[in-house]
């Protein structure tokens, strides 16, 4: 049986269903997954249940439109969507009943988390942890992504997806991809949305993330008028929750720690 058949319930929210995990715990705030530009709740792994473990604090997850078994989505993927997510958080929060959360976010998924604090400034959320965010684009992020594409279209890529995004497979790959390669989003930048965030952040990236360079966590650090932490973790690249989960779930830990206490 696949992957893509075991996927969680859904939620609704407006016109979209999406899929969704709960990992619930007595304590509080909720640790809200935000997933990678390919990912979904199964593609998160065993990451829920050892955060789950390391924090003793509830985790909930969701697949965004597009991707798992969540509502499809039209292609091709507007230059903003990262934005756009954004700010429909707040209404999938309402939705899932989340009153407190700390946004744990994933390459695009961190970027939105960070949209999320500069721009929305939804009072339930209590700080930030951006693992592998991009706040720009730089040529050998997308020389990677350009590779990705071609995987796609001529390897085994796509039927390794599709265990886990089914009939979304094409709407993942292809929005996300196709937004990351348009001409036009060289000029991307979520810059200026580090400004206005109110909440304490963790910065977590590998130095040998093949999606990002360094100098996307000083770009978020020079602007950030908030308590912040920073870990660059070598041998690793750019899924510090798996290539080193221990020390990725150290760092949380502590920095949850450190935000529940004030």
């Amino acid at each position: 049986m696949s992957n893509y058949a075991n996927t969680p319930p859904l939620l609704a929210v407006g016109d979209l269903e999406l899929e969704y995990r709960y990992l619930p715990r007595g304590a509080r705030p909720t640790l809200v997954l935000l997933h990678e530009g390919l990912g979904c709740c199964a593609l998160w792994r065993d990451f829920p249940e050892r955060l789950q473990d390391a924090t003793d604090l509830p985790v909930w997850l969701y697949s965004r439109a597009g991707y798992g078994r969540s509502s499809p989505i039209r292609l091709p993927r507007p230059l903003d969507f990262m934005t756009r997510e954004a700010e429909l958080l707040p209404a999938i929060l309402d939705a899932a009943g989340i009153a407190e959360c700390i946004l744990v976010g994933h390459s695009d998924g961190a970027s939105i988390a960070l949209v999320n604090a500069g721009k929305v400034h939804d009072p339930r959320v209590r700080g930030i942890v951006l693992m592998a965010p991009h706040v720009m684009t730089e040529p050998m992020g997308l020389a990677s992504i350009a590779a990705a594409r071609a995987a796609y279209e001529s390897g085994d890529l796509r039927a390794r997806l599709a265990k886990y995004h089914g009939a979304n497979v094409d709407c993942a790959f292809r929005g996300w991809s196709g937004a990351w390669l348009d001409p036009d989003f060289v000029r991307w930048s979520l810059e200026h949305y580090v400004d206005d965030i109110e909440v304490p952040v963790l910065l977590i990236q590998g130095a040998d993330d093949q999606y990002g360079t360094p100098e996307q966590l000083r770009r978020i650090e020079r602007r950030l008028r908030v308590p912040f932490e920073t870990a660059l973790l070598d041998d690793c690249r750019h899924a510090p929750q798996f290539d080193q989960s221990a020390r990725t779930l150290e760092s949380i830990a502590a920095f949850v720690a450190r935000v529940r206490a004030g």
